[in-house]
């Protein structure tokens, strides 16, 4: 109503005659305007998501509020009636159109569209780029790529090219046809054809599997001109089956060849693929969402982290409002697992070289180890892992089935050694804490134990908004230590579990690790992207190397059953995707800044900074905006830093001893006495929930 109405009346007429000024006799012109413009503002945002519309409308309603706050006040009070969003004019905006449902590549279809589409984008490649040279195209998660060796880079305007031409291709029904051939046969035609990457892939087949059929899909009519690619399939029966309309391709990337960075450049281009052009648009719809919601734009924005490059890639610095937000995380984890029978452990950061050579990491996992320090003549290893560290621990201390279960769990710092072109942000980092706990126990304590370890997964993750999970289940692979028994033992109780959970799960057979076998679950997000997050892993290698054991009723000696598990993964990945499911705008009681107040002027600063100490000693963390600004500078500020809730404090509020409590997401919890402000926000901190729900 506010905002139609600015749109009507000029500022006098409006004033003493519109009969919303009537209705609310105590609102000044100012609030009223103010909040016209803020409800004009939500509603252009609105509509501007559900239409597309230009951004320039919006900037230009959201540009005239920090001109009519800082204009002087109108009426007695000034800024009264301030409100950050007016949630009618929202609820007045057409509702967006209702998501699209996405296919995975679990669609048989789907997967053949997708490697058909990249065969055809390398064919497409190859007729208008003669010196281009192909190497692997696979399926990938929301699309496919193509890694190329070209002399000259490709650039983004090749991407409208390519696509042209893909299109041709689509529209002239090629058949895809699949052919089986010797080795020597596909080695004189790979040679032919000079591509020296296809011969490097026909020798890896043949080193892992002498006997593997060696095949090529053909994408045109025998005796024509046609290209090819050594490929194992599967494909659509021809190119007409690929809906043109459904594809795009998107970006160019570089990649090492096999990922190592001695071997060549080469140019990557990425491309998605999907049924219909709604799934494409809705996929676009996605993309467009997750770039607004990148945890490296925003942590830069709101202050939470950075990754500083004079002291080294993948090492993260923690800003005090990141690091609000991380002890509150380390609080609750600590508070769960102390309530699930859990003791907590610290460990040091290094070890000898020998202990990494007992657990068998340095055997398997070298690759991923920094290089060894000199202590003394003896070589150390800054820890990859806290496993080998929790079972010197067991084994410091003779243990009876009395003492069983045992479940340990440490926040843990590793480090582990990433190639710099793989560095994302805190989705890939070289040092990073993780969530760890290990659990010994009997083998007919092992079900009960991983129940517990699900139900607790499920109260940390619903904490922090996470209630939709894609389970899998990883069973024993070809080669695996263990006998048939334990491991059938664990599988069960895997199995078991997950039943008395009640949760829908795949099974990855033969997936599991050589160790034991494991559950992945992984979380979906605000806009539907799935994270790997939680695991809980079985071991029966560490207990056999290290020789645990505990003292068995009959007084003989027994191995106990190990479990690995982690809940948020590490604390930074998991904050990097708690970033983009929020968009940084954090859940009440997880906000680095819950409450802000905003002194109409420095006069009302002593108020303020008294009020803010009393808030702050009942646990909420409050603050004052720093000054120097107007009223709708201060607002503007806290809206970017996504503070929850604000208080523009003026001499009625000093005067009635009260706080006038403004959620920046919409609604008010109106004029409350100092005291009962505390005591509101207090308990929505500690129910984690909205304040207006503590009313």
């Amino acid at each position: 109503a506010a905002s139609s109405c600015l749109a009507r009346c000029s500022a006098s007429a409006f004033q003493s005659a519109h009969p919303c000024m009537r209705l609310l006799p105590g609102l000044s012109l100012g609030g009223f305007l103010m909040s016209a413009l803020l409800a004009r503002s939500a509603a252009l945002n609105a509509a501007a998501a559900a239409r597309r519309l230009p951004a320039s409308t919006c900037g230009r309603a959201a540009a005239a509020l920090p001109r009519l706050l800082a204009a002087p006040a109108m009426g007695s009070r000034r800024c009264s009636g301030l409100r950050m969003a007016d949630q009618s004019a929202v609820a007045e905006a057409p509702a967006p159109p209702a998501p699209v449902p996405l296919p995975t590549n679990a669609n048989e279809q789907l997967l053949r569209i997708r490697h058909s589409t990249a065969h055809v984008m390398a064919m497409a490649v190859q007729r208008l780029y003669k010196d281009a040279r192909v190497t692997i195209g696979p399926w990938i998660e929301k699309g496919f790529y193509y890694d190329f060796d070209r002399p000259e880079p490709f650039a983004e305007k090749d991407l409208r090219r390519i696509k042209k031409e893909m299109d041709k291709l689509i529209g002239l029904k090629l058949p895809f046809r699949r052919e089986e051939l010797s080795f020597d046969e596909a080695k004189a035609r790979i040679e032919a054809a000079d591509e020296p990457y296809k011969l490097e892939i026909l020798d890896s087949i043949v080193a892992k599997d002498p006997d593997a059929p060696i095949t090529i899909f053909h994408i045109g009519e025998p005796g024509k001109a046609n290209w090819w690619d050594l490929c194992a399939g599967p494909h659509v029966e021809h190119t007409g089956q690929l809906p043109k309309d459904a594809i795009d391709l998107e970006s160019i990337a570089g990649a090492y060849w096999r990922g190592d960075e001695a071997r060549p450049m080469l140019q990557r281009i990425y491309g998605t693929a999907w049924e219909s052009a709604e799934q494409l648009a809705e996929h676009r719809r996605i993309q467009e969402e997750a770039k607004r919601r990148d945890h490296r734009a925003l942590g830069k924005q709101l202050r939470l982290f950075s990754i500083q490059q004079e002291a080294g890639g993948g090492l993260v610095f923690w800003h005090p409002r990141g690091a609000r937000v991380r002890r509150l995380m380390e609080d609750f984890w600590r508070e769960a697992h102390t309530a699930g029978g859990y003791e907590l452990l610290y460990t040091p950061h290094m070890a000898s070289l020998d202990l990494w050579k007992t657990s068998g990491h340095f055997d398997f996992y070298a690759d991923g180890m920094f290089d060894q320090m000199e202590v003394e003549g003896a070589q150390y290893q800054i820890k990859p892992m806290n496993c080998p560290f929790h079972v010197l621990t067991y084994k410091d201390e003779k243990r009876s089935y009395r003492d069983l279960p045992l479940r340990w769990a440490e926040l843990g710092t590793v480090y582990r050694y990433e190639r710099s072109g793989t560095l994302n942000g805190l989705f890939r980092v070289r040092g990073f804490t993780q969530d760890d706990a290990h659990i010994f126990c009997l083998p007919e304590q092992l079900a009960d134990e991983i129940q517990g370890v699900l139900d607790l997964t499920e109260t940390i993750l619903t904490k922090f908004g996470f209630t939709e999970y894609e389970v899998m289940l990883s069973t024993r692979p070809d080669k695996a230590v263990g006998s048939d028994e334990i491991w059938d033992k664990a599988t069960s109780a895997l199995r078991e579990a997950l039943g008395a959970k009640g949760w829908e799960y795949d099974v990855d057979e033969g997936g599991g690790a050589f160790y034991g076998p494991k559950i992945d679950i992984k979380i979906r997000d605000a806009i539907g992207r799935l994270w790997q997050c939680s695991t809980i892993q079985c071991d029966f290698n560490l207990p056999q190397r290290f020789g645990l054991e505990y003292v068995s009723p009959d007084g003989g000696r027994e191995q106990p059953i190990m479990l690995h598990r982690a809940i948020f993964g590490s604390l930074e990945r998991f904050f990097g995707v708690l970033i983009e499911s929020t968009a940084g705008d954090f859940p009440f009681w997880l906000a680095p800044t819950q409450l802000r107040l905003l002194p109409v002027s420095d006069d009302y600063r002593p108020y303020c900074d008294a009020a803010v100490a009393r808030l702050k000693a009942a646990g909420i963390r409050a603050e004052v905006d720093p000054g120097g600004r107007s009223v709708g500078k201060q607002i503007k500020v806290a809206n970017q830093d996504k503070v929850p809730i604000l208080s523009v404090v003026g001499e009625a509020e000093v005067g009635a001893n009260a706080l006038k409590l403004e959620m920046r997401k919409g609604g008010e919890l109106g004029e409350l006495p100092l005291e009962r402000a505390i005591e509101v926000l207090a308990a929505a901190a500690e129910k984690a929930v909205e304040p207006i729900e503590a009313l």
